[in-house]
């Protein structure tokens, strides 16, 4: 199965008509809406990684990525346990999105889930979003969800590159499947001969997520902790079926299969590493090969080696992986494993995959014992310091700054909730955040459960994040990269800045368990941002606030009719169905 892909990007080279990512399974294929060639060239003109900023005037190509997706009922096994699941396009894990930076971007969603109806909504993660704030893809805030049998268009730039991921931002619905890769091509930041495409790491259930919400928002406190049952890579892994009681319609095989990588010896290898789980830490590594970090998220980075990448979700990290020229007709293991030691939640953490070299057969190699000792002992992220950017950027001073605590306690009805500062969160699907201040209407907390923060003309802000809890938590930002100043377990001193010339850059930071996370960002983004943990499962019970940025100018958006529509489709729907919003809506 082929897709036409770009041409002659300058990351390397790509043949048109041909599927420029050879060892992603054929699910991931967008084959209904082919990405039209480029001209030969870079459409990106003279800007490096080196020299010019991302964040400020990125390139326009005139060139529009049209997409189309439909998003249904359907079953799958991919570790051969057969499941309901939310699909799009038929498709488990959802089509590649893929486009040159300074695209335009267009997907077209169609909603027919049904048996039950569900709203909808996707989120195109890491993407700054300037100007299109209201295509964020975030019910409650900057959109109301698409109804059943609704349709609806997202249109917004590729404004920035690397490697990134969309996903579902209603309930926990990624979680059954509405999720897939996203690749926008940019500058070159670093020499390689193979571009091997996005290697999906993910936890699995075999639950459904909507059984899945009721049990971790509820009043039992052993609900509340629920075990994936797997780990897949792009989608595939083997399950131990011996190890479950079967009812009598259950479908389950153990030689599911793994997913399988042909390397080139002697040649040096780009892999887009994206943990799109639900809940668990991954730790990635290729047993006989060292990896070369090149990019966090949306940030190319100054090129650091390791054995072993530590991925919270939502995060990306790119990687290059020279092959030997020795290992000609040898096959190794890859293999992302969920943090251990309490960090995860599991019944299988190890996942698998094949990389053979000609000819492939079953390796027989040995994991790295840094590898096994991060998957053991690390529930944090690998040190920030080893980080700096490869275009530098140094913090202003901050306007503001703003102290979080992280909780979790019984509400009065007896329900286990997250909280931030001591709110826990929960959406109003028919009154998105974003469309009300768009209006003047920015006199918040209108309700206290939506937990805004309403941080005026503030030009720099600073938050700090405290943690007390047993539970580590991905923290992601939307609309921005955020420097990563400091984080540690303890408190923090109230003055260290890691790399205080060019700190991290990121969306998306774990803030440890008993520790503190610091990060700051320019407030040159109007807009309702979302700040969430990344969990699932926490953003369920609540672990979200709202940060409303220079609410003045969110006047001035020019707000296309179609979000108000989508508004009255969405009110015209549930003024006829009762919907049962068990969690936080998000």
């Amino acid at each position: 199965m082929h897709f036409t892909t770009l041409v002659a990007l300058a990351l390397g080279s790509v043949v048109a008509g041909q599927n420029n990512y050879p060892n992603m399974p054929v699910d991931f294929l967008q084959t209904t809406n082919p990405v039209t060639p480029l001209p030969q060239g870079k459409p990106w003109g003279g800007a490096t990684a080196q020299n010019t900023n991302p964040y400020t005037n990125p390139p326009n190509t005139g060139v529009i990525r049209s997409f189309d997706f439909t998003i249904s009922r359907g079953k799958i096994s991919p570790d051969g346990y057969e499941k309901n699941a939310l699909l799009v396009n038929n498709q488990f894990p959802g089509p590649l999105i893929e486009a040159n930076w300074g695209d335009t971007i267009q997907v077209t969603v169609h909603n027919e889930i049904v048996g039950p109806e569900e709203g909808t909504a996707l989120h195109w993660h890491g993407l700054l979003q300037h100007g299109t704030q209201y295509m964020d893809g975030v019910p409650g805030i900057s959109q109301c969800p698409i109804p059943p049998n609704g349709t609806f268009t997202y249109t917004f730039n590729a404004d920035l590159y690397g490697t990134s991921w969309w996903h579902s931002h209603y309930s926990a619905q990624y979680v059954g499947g509405l999720f897939g890769p996203m690749i926008i091509h940019g500058p070159s930041i670093a020499n390689y001969d193979i571009d091997v495409g996005p290697v999906l790491l993910t936890d699995y259930f075999h639950k459904d997520y909507y059984s899945l919400v009721e049990d971790v928002v509820s009043t039992d406190f052993n609900k509340v902790l629920q075990p994936s049952d797997n780990n897949l890579i792009n989608g595939h892994n083997n399950f131990n079926c011996s190890t479950i009681t079967l009812n009598s319609t259950a479908k389950c095989t153990s030689n599911a299969g793994v997913a399988t990588f042909q390397f080139t010896a002697g040649k040096t290898h780009r892999l887009r590493l994206i943990n799109a789980g639900a809940e668990g830490m991954q730790k990635f590594s290729i047993d006989g090969h060292n990896l070369t970090v090149i990019a966090q998220d949306f940030v190319p980075v100054n090129p650091y080696d390791t054995q072993v990448v530590t991925l919270g979700i939502g995060q990306r990290t790119d990687v290059l992986v020279k092959a030997p020229a020795g290992y000609k007709g040898k096959s190794f293991t890859m293999r992302s494993s969920l943090a251990g030691n309490g960090c995860s939640i599991t019944i299988q953490p190890d996942a698998t995959a094949v990389v053979y070299y000609d000819t492939m057969h079953t390796p027989n190699t040995t994991a790295w014992p840094a590898f096994l000792d991060s998957v053991a002992h690390q529930c944090a992220n690998d040190p920030i310091s080893i980080t700096t950017p490869l275009y530098p950027m140094k913090p202003t001073p901050p306007t503001t700054t703003k102290e979080i605590d992280i909780n979790f306690a019984q509400n009065e009805t007896g329900y286990w909730l997250w909280t931030m500062n001591d709110v826990s969160f929960r959406a109003n699907y028919n009154d998105p955040v974003f469309l009300l201040a768009a209006t003047g209407n920015d006199s918040y907390p209108m309700d206290p459960e939506w937990n805004v923060y309403n941080f005026g003309t503030n030009s720099s802000i600073r938050i700090v994040i405290s943690n007390p809890g047993p539970a580590a938590h991905p923290m992601h930002l939307h609309g921005h990269n955020f420097y990563v100043l400091d984080v540690g377990t303890g408190a923090w001193d109230g003055t260290t800045i890691v790399n205080a010339d060019n700190p991290q850059r990121r969306d998306t930071q774990i803030v440890p368990a008993a520790g503190y996370l610091v990060i700051q960002f320019e407030a040159d983004n109007p807009g309702a941002w979302p700040l969430h943990c990344h969990i699932a499962w926490h953003v369920s019970a609540g672990l979200y606030v709202t940060v409303l940025e220079r609410p003045d100018e969110i006047t001035a958006t020019k707000v296309p009719s179609i979000m108000a529509q989508t508004c009255r489709d969405w009110s015209a729907f549930t003024g006829g169905y009762v919907i049962d919003q068990i969690d936080s809506g998000l």
